[in-house]
């Protein structure tokens, strides 16, 4: 196996989690275990404008590898974001870069603010991407040809892989390591990583209790987190009320016009993206998984969870599970092994 080689763009003023974090994540993906031991599934390399070391918004040094003017080429191309791309000398030199790669690169990825360094190329006329929320409104006016979804982990249009800022960089980056290699490699750089495997691209940037802490600034501020740690106690609405120290008809009226719905909805939403997560990454069966979170039955987990998400549980698990997905490609791997030894 020729690992596939990852190019990351390096300049004065990145941001170094965009840069560091999908570099462990790459560097972490390993196949294999035999006689030699494991083999690296990417070659890592990091490009800088220049031979001499950058340094990061935080400080930090780094040494680039290779040049644009001696990069080898490459099968991904990942951008960083970083204040240094707003300064013309940094972003124009970048994006000539990516434009003139583009034709020979498989993808072309930007984490956070490193979409300015993309859409400076003009690639991304008319598709869909995201970028880090506090910055979304300001990529709309600069960039109006771009389909910008403020809220999203991340998105893929074409060639064209663009995410949130931060640990979005890891998200997306294990995702590619499941195009590349299965959910089996990606999964063991997640735990190598300790991250949680995996939120989807089309998952939110703002988790619905890290919302509902942004919006309150009254003592229901800190009940999402404890609610997220007991989901499967008594959540009803005398607990909840009992909790903030309210009476449950002020509490409830406080907390739909704070919110904008009811305690109950909040909590089963709640309920149902913790399962969505169990469901996907492990084997305990339906019923076990509705109790885990706090329904009440098998019957009211499932009625619950058609009503709010188009289809049953078992449907669910059947189409993203961790599982599944390894055994489907575990029988194309069988079929291709069966043909090959036909012919």
């Amino acid at each position: 196996m020729t690992p596939k080689r990852i190019g990351f763009i390096g300049f004065d003023g990145v941001v170094g989690i965009d840069l560091a974090g999908p570099v462990e994540a790459f560097d972490s993906a390993e196949i294999g275990g035999g006689q030699d031991g494991p083999r690296k599934c990417y070659e890592v390399v990091t490009i800088g404008l220049s031979n001499r070391p950058f340094v990061a918004e935080s400080g930090l040094v780094f040494i680039p590898q290779k040049t644009f003017k001696n990069a080898p080429p490459l099968d991904t191309l990942v951008i960083p974001g970083g204040r240094g791309l707003r300064k013309p000398e940094i972003g124009k030199t970048v994006a000539a870069f990516v434009k003139a790669r583009a034709a020979h690169t498989r993808r072309i990825v930007s984490i956070c603010t490193g979409l300015y360094g993309l859409a400076q190329t003009g690639l991304l006329a008319g598709r869909k991407v995201t970028t880090h929320w506090h910055h979304a409104r300001e990529f709309a006016h600069c960039f109006p040809e771009l389909q910008i979804d403020d809220n999203a982990i991340f998105l893929k249009d074409g060639p064209f892989y663009t995410s949130a800022g931060a640990t979005a960089g890891i998200d997306l980056s294990l995702s590619l390591i499941e195009e590349d290699y299965g959910p089996g490699v990606a999964m063991a750089v997640a735990r190598v990583l300790v991250v949680y495997l995996k939120r989807s691209g089309g998952q939110e940037q703002y988790s619905e209790p890290l919302r509902f802490q942004t919006q309150s600034v009254s003592r229901l501020s800190d009940l999402a987190t404890w609610i997220v740690s007991h989901l499967s106690e008594n959540l009803s609405v005398e607990v909840l009320a009992a909790k903030a120290c309210l009476c449950p008809r002020h509490f409830t009226r406080r907390f739909k016009e704070e919110f904008g719905y009811s305690p109950a909805n909040f909590v089963e939403k709640l309920r149902l993206d913790e399962a969505r997560g169990r469901l996907s990454a492990g084997d305990n069966s339906i019923e076990n998984v509705g109790l885990s979170v706090g329904f009440k039955s098998s019957d009211a987990f499932r009625r619950a969870f058609e009503h709010r998400l188009g289809l049953n549980p078992s449907d669910y698990r059947r189409r993203f599970s961790t599982a599944a997905k390894t055994e489907i490609a575990s029988r194309g791997r069988r079929e291709l092994h069966r043909i090959s030894v036909a012919a």
